[in-house]
């Protein structure tokens, strides 16, 4: 699995939000913070500490983005026209994993990192083992025929766990995904509230 795989939730704890919105999220049973001071009276936090805190629940919801990797996007995302918060999180959503997360052929962001790596996925037809490969409104994503069988694919599709976005349209019984068109935040099924506008704050300052 990933690197980050056995560490998963100790964001969630960090954060005290379930951010994937999963039922064996520890937040679930203990919503105060890790270790032996997790306990303790929460202090009023600063501004520059709510933005860090909106930059790190958002980078983490999508693994194992580096800082690097992550503030990248984000001047993309501010050299495009309209609206940064929204750019930021359409380009994280266009990227190959967070696509083939949101179709549900795997059940977490970190086996769709693994599952684009491993070389399972097409793209309009043809192989691409990048994650961060990124999708543009019209492309096709689908599982490769030798892999549609896995039972990782199939317990994932089968899940009631998440739904499918709007701006994905899939075929589940072809194992095939359309990304319709660039997402807006109001869209994106986050279990959790992401704040990109303070986000846009942290990199401003």
């Amino acid at each position: 699995m990933s690197k980050r795989h056995s560490a998963k939730y100790k964001l969630d704890r960090a954060m005290g939000e379930n951010l994937w919105g999963r039922p064996k999220s520890p937040v679930n049973k203990r919503s105060y913070g890790p270790g032996q001071h997790g306990q303790r009276r929460k202090q009023k936090v600063s501004d520059f500490g709510l933005q860090l805190r909106a930059k790190q629940k958002l980078k983490g919801y999508y693994g194992n983005i580096t800082e690097k990797q992550f503030s990248k996007i984000y001047e993309e995302a501010d050299r495009r026209k309209g609206n940064t918060s929204e750019n930021l999180i359409a380009l994280l959503e266009c990227r190959l994993d967070a696509v083939v997360y949101r179709a549900k052929f795997v059940p977490t962001v970190w086996a769709a990192r693994q599952f684009v790596n491993h070389g399972h996925v097409l793209v309009n037809g043809k192989k691409v083992n990048i994650a961060s490969y990124r999708c543009k409104a019209g492309d096709v994503v689908e599982v490769r025929e030798r892999s549609r069988n896995m039972a990782l694919v199939l317990e994932a599709l089968q899940s009631p766990e998440r739904d499918v976005p709007d701006y994905i349209e899939i075929d589940a019984k072809a194992q095939r995904a359309t990304l319709i068109r660039l997402p807006e935040l109001a869209e994106v099924p986050y279990p959790v509230k992401m704040e990109p506008n303070l986000i846009v704050e942290y990199y401003s300052s």
